[in-house]
């Protein structure tokens, strides 16, 4: 299963939304009631799905769905 697979999943899950959606381009505008409790939220459930751990300057500059894709994915990349 890849990541970004993984990733909706989860979205699904933390918004409470089977319908939902996500591309690489998909911004927090984008999702109904993405707000900054939903975003701690989310971001500690996929440290928990992917057994990997974010520093705050890694997901300060996150701007869509691809770069947390890409994070995730050089965080496992680096626990090998």
């Amino acid at each position: 299963m890849t990541t970004e697979t993984m990733l909706a999943e989860l979205f699904r899950e933390v918004f409470e939304d089977a319908a939902l959606t996500i591309t690489r381009a998909t911004t927090a505008d984008d999702i109904n009631g993405w707000d900054s409790l939903f975003h701690v939220t989310l971001l500690m459930a996929v440290e928990d799905r992917f057994g990997i751990e974010f520093r705050q300057h890694e997901v300060a500059g996150l701007s869509n769905v691809g770069a947390l894709i890409d994070l995730i994915d050089a965080k496992i990349a680096t626990r090998r």
